[in-house]
């Protein structure tokens, strides 16, 4: 058997198959679809930074580390690439009293021309967060499944979990389309699919679907240089002339489609040189949103049932990999995951 077998090969549970089969535990990694990263990971805009955005209860706590776990990582697995190339971000109406926080900078329009030479119109003012970076999500994963599998891992695709084994009051395993796998532990890793999975567990799980949309574009190498993030499109460069649009999600095939084919034109009107931009294709993706941020930890007293569902994935799974392995390496519950427990009846 395994000490461990891993539910889902997105970029979370790829991330903890990793860190531990690095440690030496035998590890199993159970993937539904085809390959690594065929759910929400591949759908993900995967921006990267500890400076911006939302930090939504315990990831507060996690912020500080992952710049440093991402160069760890790229230290690691170092044909793996992490683009930095900062992030501009500005709204309609910029507040002139707000104070940019740590590490970001309220920067005018001839820095944010320097930065965004093509950028037909920038703005008067807009923050600029340096030390913001991207990857691509889809590759990562793929990196961290080889290098797993490098230290002696198990990797299975096509392998959907079905349920969890209980017998005796125990979890013994996971009930797969191609059969039985026990464990010692058995880690959820498998984003909105983990409440359904829990069920038989007196977990708290208040995890949401979140649909959100990305158009892929093919353009010019280096037409848009940093992260932007406007309030009429958000955009990126994943590797060179490949870019991810975020398109405002509508419901609905045709509104849907109109809603990527808006955004595709925004985008265009707003760059320099954009005439041989081609929109290549859109997908939705459900993002798993937990009511009170990340949700890591044990699911059951006996500690048969590990739990890791959280927003953003792309951003906290080199450092939620590195410190659930250490956890179920030692045995120690790191202090740094103390806010993102599950919550048990």
């Amino acid at each position: 058997m395994s000490a461990v077998v891993v539910v889902g090969a997105g970029i979370v549970g790829s991330s903890v198959a990793y860190h531990l089969a690095r440690r030496g535990v035998p590890v199993t990694l159970l993937e539904q679809g085809p390959s690594p990263a065929t759910g929400v990971t591949g759908d993900s805009f995967a921006w990267i930074g500890g400076a911006g955005g939302d930090w939504p209860g315990g990831a507060q706590d996690l912020r500080e580390y992952v710049l440093a776990d991402y160069q760890r990582l790229q230290n690691e697995l170092p044909h793996i690439t992490v683009r930095r190339t900062g992030s501009l971000s500005w709204a309609s109406t910029q507040a002139e009293d707000s104070r940019p926080g740590p590490g970001q900078f309220r920067i005018g329009r001839s820095d944010i021309a320097a930065l965004e030479p093509h950028l037909r119109h920038p703005p008067d003012q807009a923050i600029h967060i340096p030390s913001d970076a991207g990857v691509d999500p889809a590759a990562l994963t793929h990196a961290l499944v080889a290098a797993a599998v490098a230290h002696g891992a198990t990797v299975l695709h096509n392998t959907a979990v079905t349920s969890l084994q209980v017998a005796g009051g125990r979890v013994e395993g996971v009930l797969t389309s191609t059969g039985f796998h026990a464990a010692a532990t058995v880690v959820l890793a498998a984003g909105t699919r983990v409440p359904k999975l829990c069920e038989p567990l007196s977990a708290d799980l208040a995890i949401a679907a979140s649909p959100a949309t990305l158009a892929r574009v093919t353009a010019p190498p280096g037409l848009v240089k940093t992260i932007v993030a406007g309030p009429d499109f958000e955009v990126r460069e994943v590797r060179e002339g490949d870019f991810l649009l975020v398109v405002p999600h509508v419901e609905g095939t045709a509104a849907l489609e109109r809603s990527v084919q808006d955004a595709f034109q925004r985008m265009k009107a707003a760059f320099q040189g954009s005439d041989q931009c081609r929109l290549l294709g859109y997908h939705t993706g459900q993002r798993p949103m937990p009511a009170h941020g990340p949700v890591i930890g044990y699911a059951t007293n006996d500690r048969s049932v590990y739990v890791a569902v959280m927003h953003s994935a792309i951003t906290l799974a080199p450092t939620v990999g590195r410190l659930i392995a250490d956890e179920l390496v030692t045995g120690r519950p790191a202090p740094e995951l103390r806010r993102c427990r599950l919550r048990t009846h």
